[in-house]
């Protein structure tokens, strides 16, 4: 098609006489063209030459594609290091806190992915036993809100009033009682009630998420997802804990989809 574009705009920009060819060749007959093509038609050449003309044009395609989720992904390996080191002092830990590798998720409680996710890091810690462990951090949508940041912030309170077993508790039942999608939690499993049932009391929960330093506790949380260039929910960053190597895994996928990223970070050398 370049050349023809190119003959074409050569033809316009020429001199009135050079436009008939000094050979003059003429115009092939539509006749004969209109013949060929039905012979084409009828013998199934035409349909072959069309189908592999096709098959290039999405060959170019499913290439670029490739090459384009293989940019992504190196990006996201790249900011996936961003993220900040596992503290037990400050993060939510389940399994073994000095574990070679953490599965750290950034959720929002309110994300039916999140809630679909939330069984396989926890099948994940059984299959590697103490090798591997599993953070939550807060990534609340703002299309989610105002059901997704409440949930966050009460899960922070929980832990600060409670502890982190505390915490787990309460996370397991707002995905097990959520409506997801902004939809919150219904009435009779409120934050309240499901913080009540680990122990916190309402007065003091109420109390803790007006507190600025929860507030902020959960913006830090945000700003580190940023930073390791998570956007979207649910996004797990695998990092070996000893050598800060990191790989990015975004969505909701079955434990075989994070078990090569936790072999390689296993893998991973000093």
């Amino acid at each position: 098609m370049g050349l023809c574009a190119l003959g074409f705009s050569a033809v316009i920009g020429a001199p009135a006489h050079a436009a008939e060819p000094a050979t003059g060749a003429k115009e092939p007959d539509p006749a004969l063209v209109d013949a060929i093509i039905r012979k084409m038609e009828a013998s199934g050449q035409l349909d072959a030459a069309v189908g592999r003309a096709i098959t290039r044009v999405q060959q170019r395609e499913q290439q670029a594609a490739q090459e384009e989720e293989a940019k992504r992904q190196a990006q996201l390996a790249e900011q996936a290091k961003n993220s900040r080191p596992v503290d037990s002092k400050q993060d939510h830990v389940r399994g073994k806190p000095a574990a070679e590798v953490s599965l750290i998720e950034y959720t929002d409680f309110e994300c039916p992915f999140c809630k679909q996710f939330h069984g396989t890091p926890k099948e994940l810690l059984d299959r590697y036993g103490g090798r591997v462990n599993w953070v939550m951090r807060n990534f609340p949508l703002p299309f989610h809100d105002p059901a997704a940041r409440k949930e966050a912030l009460a899960a922070e309170c929980v832990a600060r009033l409670g502890s982190n077993d505390a915490y787990w508790k309460y996370a397991d039942a707002v995905f097990a009682n959520t409506k997801s999608n902004g939809g919150g939690l219904p009435e009779d499993k409120s934050v309240e009630k499901l913080a009540e049932s680990v122990g916190v009391q309402s007065a003091a929960l109420a109390k803790c998420m007006n507190d600025d330093a929860t507030i902020k506790r959960v913006e830090q949380d945000i700003a580190d997802g940023n930073a390791a260039g998570v956007s979207g929910t649910p996004t797990t960053v695998v990092r070996n804990n000893t050598t800060g190597a990191a790989e990015a895994v975004v969505g909701a996928l079955p434990a075989s989809g994070l078990e090569p990223a936790i072999g390689r970070m296993l893998n991973t050398k000093p």
